[in-house]
């Protein structure tokens, strides 16, 4: 399975009052870790909204195991859980600096054509990331 490690540092405005990671930064820790794990098959968002496509959240699952604090480091591994053409879904763990895990979870995304947000297929419209996520599958 190929995926990619990305390192974070809580910051203390991402704690709630009892210096616990607020749940929605987990969220946005996701996102770190989806960018950089696309990243590592080549690929950029950026490059994929100037050819004119968005990739929207259709779903997120968050499962909370143990607490992430203020000043901790934890590292998000991202890996494609699925993909078939349409619909591609990411797996996610959150790991404290003693590689217990504190959060699990999965997004799943489509891509929309950015002028009227009408899902598109992947494998027609951006077939170079078709192969690469297909590859990444089978790593």
């Amino acid at each position: 399975m190929k995926s990619s490690t990305s390192k974070i540092s809580v910051r203390y405005g991402e704690t709630d009052q009892m210096g616990v990671v607020y749940h929605v930064n987990y969220l946005v820790w996701f996102e770190i870790g989806r960018t950089d794990f696309i990243e590592t098959l080549g690929l950029r968002y950026a490059a994929m909204e100037d050819d004119g496509f968005l990739s929207p959240v259709v779903d997120a699952n968050l499962n909370f195991h143990y607490p992430v604090r203020y000043g901790e480091k934890p590292v998000v591994e991202t890996w494609l859980h699925s993909y078939d053409g349409i619909r591609t879904k990411y797996a996610y763990e959150i790991r404290n600096e003693d590689g217990k895990l504190c959060v699990s979870g999965t997004s799943t995304h489509t891509v929309v054509k950015k002028e009227n947000f009408r899902p598109v297929s992947i494998r027609r419209s951006l077939p170079e990331w078709h192969a690469a996520y297909s590859k990444a599958l089978e790593a």
